[in-house]
Order: structure tokens, then C-alpha cells, then sequence
């Protein structure tokens, strides 16, 4: 009797723990996927078209080189719908283990890739298909990662516990940019034949500890009470294309500039500062280094006072500010300066990190349980498709065509945050018109 007195409070304990230890290893697991997914974006902007693509023009090799950074985004809904069946029918934590192997596979083996000089155009093709695992890999992460610690979050307390799956890519960026930013000081022709595969085949060592952490998170509780109310005969993903396709459009839309703010900043930005503005490539990326800093530490304090202020003003409000503040960091940015780099891209970073912060916790909600995880890495990685992976390809013909200018890129951007802004609005309307319903 006294023994079983004494295990109480321990399990009790280790039950109250769980919330942190979900948000935890949702942030360590997130941050593995961003750090793999940011390495390749990075090599795509530096690296890749010299050891892939030699031969081309710069343009011709740096817009291949994007090609391929959108190939993996155009595999991500097929991780979204692979992993949202495994996550809805069989649980976040079974499918999260295995996104995380196939990630760690597909990353350290991109970097013991031949190059082209070596084996000529296979090398180009099998780094496709590396990315194309990689994409399916990070597809089944996000929703994942974001249900596992939203739903073991405290009562009221949502958006806080989702951003911390949000704050593995910013922490991602930052130690990926750090890494970079120690091969670029080597020199060139040992970084184009050894260095740049340092970070691919290191990354195996992330990828352990995560693995670790992530098996001592407990199920998600609200999927474990689904699962013995009822068995869904249908496939998840089949319903929410039957019954939810509307709000899958709405979500897209929603996390569009969360997205594709990411890419514009951080990997659009390196190849147009270095090659229209002039700016040496250690310099840009200590700048966006420190703007991955200024992001960490956002999302968080972003994510707490949107659970006071309310989710979806908050949206609307920074989405809104999104809307204007392209044009201020663009003209700091072309002063060359790197104060005023950082000013001008934290500035733009600071309101879309929030909106990116919050979009997870608020868009959980939408769908149902069963349906949850199917329903929420569609929408998101439907978006990463579309959005996301072409961002930096839209950018770089654009600044072609326009020779350099940037007037033309901020409109972009500017067209980029009022599809979220718009979209956002529906969905706050959507949901009041269904607590209207309710109450009837």
C-alpha cells in the first residue's frame, strides 16, 4: 500500500512534465528538419551551382540550383499525406520517429554525393532524389511537431506550446547561417570540394540526440481518447478532401506569408545581395545570422501575446504590417551597410516570425482530431509547394528582369502578405459564423 502511495505522485509528476517535454522535443525535432532543410537552402544559394551545375551562366546555375530547392517543396504535400495517415491512424509520435530517419538518411547521404565533374549528370540526379526525400520527410514533420505539442498544451495556452514546434526553424536557420558562415571562410577550392559536406554528413549527430528525446515524449492525449471513442473506417486524408477541401484552400492561403517570408529573407536574399548589390557572402550571412537571432527570440514573446490578445486579430495585425514593410528593408539593405542589412530584414522578419509563431495553434483548431494531422500538413506543405519552393525562383527572374531593381521584389513580397492577410480574415469569419451556428 505504501508503495503504491509513493508511485503516485511520481506518475503524476511525470504526467505534469509532459506539456514541456512535448514542446521540447517538438522544438529539438523541428529544429533537426529546418537545420537539414536550411543547409541544402544555403549550398542551393552558394555552392550547388558550381559542383552540379558547372558550365552555366551565374544565372543559369543559380536558378538550377533553386530548381532543385523546389523539388523537395513539391514533395512535401506527399509527406504530409503519407505521415498524416500514419499520425491520424496509428499516432504524432510513431510517424515523427520515422520522418526524422528519413531525413537523417537523405541529408548525410546529399552530402557524400558525387559531383558533376566526377560522374557527370547523375550527380544532378541523384541530388534530386535525395531532395525529393527530404521534402517527403519534412512534409509528415511540421504537422506533426505542431500537434504533438499543441495538443498536450494547458488549457488556454495553445499558441504558445505550437510556436515552440515554429521555433525550430529559426533555430534551425541560426546554426545552419553559423555553419556556412565558418565554410565560407575557407578557401574556394577546398569549400566547393570537402567543405560544403561537412554540415550534410554532421548532421547524423542531431539527428541521434533528437531521436532520444522524442522517445520519451508519451502520445498525444487528445489522439489517445480519439482512438478509443471511435475507429474511422475511411482514409483521413479522403475525408478531409471530401468534406474540408475549402479550409484546406484557407489554411494554404493563411500560411503563405508565415512561408514564404522564410525563403525571400533567407535564401533569395543571400544570391540577390551578393550578386546585385555587390556584398561579399560571409558578410550577408553574419547579417541574416543575427536576424535569426532577433527571430528566436520574437516567435516566442509573439506566441504568448497572441493567446492574450486573441490568435486571429494578431494574425491580421502582423500580416497587415507585412504589407508595407518591404519597401523599407530593401532600401537598407541596398546601402551595403551590415547595421543597416540587419535593421531592414529584422524589421520585415520581426512581424512575419510572429505570424509564423501563431498560424500553427490557430489552424489546429480547424480540423477535427481524426482528421487533424491529415488535414493541417496538406494544407501547410500544399502551401510550402506552391509558395515556398518557388519563392526564391520567382525572386531571382524577377530581379533579372528588372536589373537588380528592387521596387519590383517588394511588390512580390507585398503580394505575398495580403494573400495571408485575406485569407486570415475568411477563416476568422468562418469560424464565427460556425459559433453562431452553435449556438443555435
Amino acid at each position: 500500500m505504501t508503495h503504491q502511495q509513493n508511485a503516485h505522485p511520481t506518475t503524476s509528476s511525470s504526467h505534469s512534465r509532459q506539456p514541456i517535454r512535448a514542446a521540447a522535443g517538438s522544438f529539438l525535432g523541428t529544429l533537426i528538419e529546418w537545420f537539414d532543410f536550411y543547409i541544402y537552402a544555403t549550398a542551393s544559394a552558394l555552392i550547388f551551382s558550381h559542383v552540379f551545375f558547372p558550365g552555366s551562366s551565374q544565372f543559369l546555375g543559380t536558378l538550377s540550383s533553386f530548381a532543385t530547392l523546389a523539388v523537395g517543396f513539391l514533395a512535401r504535400p506527399l509527406g504530409g499525406i503519407v505521415f498524416g495517415h500514419l499520425g491520424d491512424r496509428f499516432g504524432r509520435k510513431y510517424s515523427l520517429i520515422l520522418t526524422l530517419l528519413l531525413m537523417g538518411v537523405s541529408t548525410v547521404g546529399i552530402g557524400l554525393l558525387p559531383s558533376y565533374e566526377q560522374v557527370g549528370i547523375l550527380a544532378p540526379i541523384l541530388l534530386v532524389l535525395l531532395r525529393i526525400c527530404q521534402g517527403i520527410a519534412v512534409g509528415g514533420e511540421w504537422g506533426g511537431a505542431v500537434l504533438l505539442a499543441s495538443e498536450h498544451a494547458p488549457e488556454g495556452k495553445r499558441s504558445f506550446y505550437a510556436s515552440f514546434a515554429q521555433l525550430g526553424s529559426p533555430a534551425g536557420l541560426v546554426l545552419s547561417l553559423m555553419v556556412f558562415r565558418f565554410i565560407s571562410e575557407m578557401p574556394e577550392e577546398a569549400m566547393y570540394a570537402w567543405g560544403w559536406r561537412l554540415p550534410f554528413i554532421g548532421s547524423v549527430v542531431l539527428l541521434l540526440l533528437a531521436f532520444v528525446i522524442r522517445s520519451r515524449v508519451n502520445e498525444s492525449p487528445e489522439f489517445e481518447a480519439q482512438a478509443k471513442a471511435a475507429k474511422t473506417e475511411a482514409s483521413p486524408i479522403r475525408l478531409v478532401l471530401r468534406d474540408s477541401w475549402p479550409l484546406v484552400l484557407l489554411v494554404m492561403g493563411a500560411c503563405t506569408i508565415g512561408i514564404s517570408s522564410a525563403y525571400f529573407t533567407n535564401t533569395f536574399m543571400i544570391a540577390y545581395a551578393t550578386q546585385y548589390l555587390g556584398i561579399k557572402s560571409s558578410m550577408i550571412l553574419e547579417c541574416l545570422s543575427i536576424v535569426a537571432v532577433v527571430q528566436l527570440i520574437n516567435q516566442p514573446i509573439a506566441a504568448w501575446l497572441a493567446d492574450r490578445v486573441g490568435a486571429g486579430r494578431f494574425l491580421l495585425i502582423t500580416s497587415g504590417l507585412s504589407l508595407f514593410v518591404p519597401y523599407l528593408m530593401f532600401s537598407l539593405v541596398s546601402t551595403g551597410q551590415s547595421l543597416m542589412i540587419i535593421l531592414g530584414i529584422s524589421l520585415t522578419k520581426v512581424f512575419s516570425s510572429a505570424f509564423y509563431a501563431v498560424i500553427a495553434g490557430y489552424v489546429v483548431s480547424v480540423f477535427p482530431v481524426s482528421q487533424r494531422y491529415s488535414g493541417i500538413s496538406l494544407a501547410y506543405q500544399g502551401c510550402g509547394a506552391l509558395i515556398g519552393g518557388t519563392t526564391p525562383m520567382i525572386g531571382t527572374l524577377i530581379a533579372g528582369q528588372s536589373a537588380g531593381q528592387w521596387w519590383p521584389l517588394a511588390l512580390f513580397y507585398t503580394a505575398l502578405a495580403l494573400i495571408s492577410f485575406v485569407c486570415v480574415l475568411l477563416l476568422m469569419r468562418r469560424r464565427e459564423a460556425f459559433a453562431v451556428a452553435a449556438l443555435r
